[in-house]
């Protein structure tokens, strides 16, 4: 007589009893924790422990290009908008990363000063470094240049002495 036991892991994860003891964890997106976080120092009801971090990280940051300029790398401030690993949305705290397969360490480049201190580089660089296609980095520069061209042409022009 045959019995109804599960013969392969495939029949395990399937039996109703595998699936009532398992616990899901809860998802909360990066908004979600980012207005939490809003609401919870709006009512000044912070944990002391992250208040503590958050006051360290605070304090750690560079605030100028000359406070980084030494600094090791790759950067270790992820969250700054001139790192290249990650983009974070202001608005929304969602976070983008850039290099979905490599780990910070494994990048050249962390920070877009740094490149800007290089010196100038081609398009098929640009985007070898930021993770992008050569056309989309002539796109970008394109734009770019007309906002500049139309910021520069807006300004009233200063007589010549």
């Amino acid at each position: 007589m045959m019995t109804a036991e599960p013969t392969d892991a495939l029949d395990l994860l399937k039996s109703d009893d595998a699936v009532d003891e398992r616990k899901r964890s809860k998802t909360m997106s990066r908004k979600e924790m980012a207005r939490d976080l809003r609401r919870r120092r709006l009512s000044g009801d912070i944990d002391p422990e992250e208040a503590e971090l958050l006051g360290e990280l605070t304090s750690n940051r560079p605030k100028t290009r000359a406070d980084c300029v030494s600094s090791a790398r790759p950067c270790v401030f992820v969250s700054c908008k001139y790192n290249l690993y990650l983009d974070v949305n202001p608005e929304t705290g969602s976070i983008k990363l850039n290099f979905p397969d490599k780990e910070l360490w494994e990048l050249e480049f962390t920070c877009a000063l740094d490149v800007a201190e290089k010196g100038g580089i081609t398009l098929e660089e640009v985007g070898e470094i930021m993770n992008l296609t050569r056309e989309r980095i002539r796109q970008v520069e394109t734009r770019g240049l007309e906002k500049v061209r139309t910021a520069t042409e807006a300004e009233p022009r200063r007589p010549r002495s």
